[in-house]
C-alpha cells in the first residue's frame, strides 16, 4: 500500500496538469470570481458529492471524483485569491498561476504531513461520508467568515479552511481509490 504522502503526491500532480491545463484553455479567468462566488462554486460541488452520497445514484456521469478534484484546485484558487492585492491583474501569465498554485500545494502537504502525525492518520478510519460533511463545514464556517468581513475572534481564518478542504478532499480520494482498486 501506498504511503499518504505518496498518495497526495499523485493526487496533486493529477490536480496540477488539470489546472496547468485549464490555464492554458482559459488563462486565470477564476480570478474575476469574488469570494463569496468562489466558496459558492466550492460549495455546490460538495453538495453534489453529498446528495450522490445521499440518495445512492447520480443522473449526470461526471465523476464524484472529478468533484473533489474540483474542490482541491477551487480551494489552491482561492487561496492565491487571498494573497494577491485587490488591484492585481486578472490575468496572470500562466507561469506565474502554476507557481502560485505549486507553493499552496508545498504548504498543504506540510500541513498534511503534520496533522497527520499528531492524528495517527485517524482519516483512514472515518467514513468517506463524513469527508463530505467536513468539507461541508467547513465551507459554512466560511461563508460565516466572509459574512463577518473575515474577522474571527478565536476561530482560524479562511486560509486554514481551505486547506482542511483540500486535505479532506484527498483523503476522500484516497479512500476512493484504494476502495476501486479492491473490487
Amino acid at each position: 500500500m501506498k504511503t499518504t504522502l505518496d498518495s497526495f503526491d499523485e493526487i496533486m500532480a493529477a490536480c496540477r496538469e488539470l489546472f496547468r491545463k485549464k490555464t492554458a484553455d482559459y488563462g486565470t479567468s477564476w480570478r474575476i470570481l469574488r469570494p463569496a462566488s468562489m466558496t459558492d462554486q466550492l460549495y455546490i460541488k460538495a453538495k453534489r458529492i453529498r446528495s450522490i452520497e445521499e440518495k445512492q445514484q447520480q443522473k449526470v456521469e461526471d465523476r464524484v471524483e472529478d468533484d473533489y478534484f474540483g474542490l482541491i484546485n477551487y480551494s489552491i484558487m482561492a487561496l492565491i485569491q487571498l494573497e494577491l492585492p485587490e488591484d492585481a491583474p486578472i490575468e496572470l501569465p500562466p507561469e506565474d498561476a502554476v507557481a502560485r498554485y505549486d507553493a499552496k500545494v508545498a504548504l498543504t502537504r506540510e500541513l498534511l504531513e503534520a496533522k497527520n502525525h499528531d492524528y495517527g492518520e485517524a482519516w483512514r478510519d472515518m467514513r468517506i461520508a463524513s469527508m463530505t460533511d467536513m468539507i461541508l463545514q467547513k465551507l459554512l464556517r466560511v461563508r460565516q467568515i466572509e459574512d463577518n468581513a473575515g474577522k474571527t475572534l478565536v476561530s482560524e481564518g479562511l486560509d486554514a479552511n481551505y486547506l482542511d478542504i483540500i486535505n479532506y478532499a484527498i483523503f476522500a480520494l484516497i479512500k476512493l481509490n484504494e476502495q476501486n482498486a479492491s473490487s
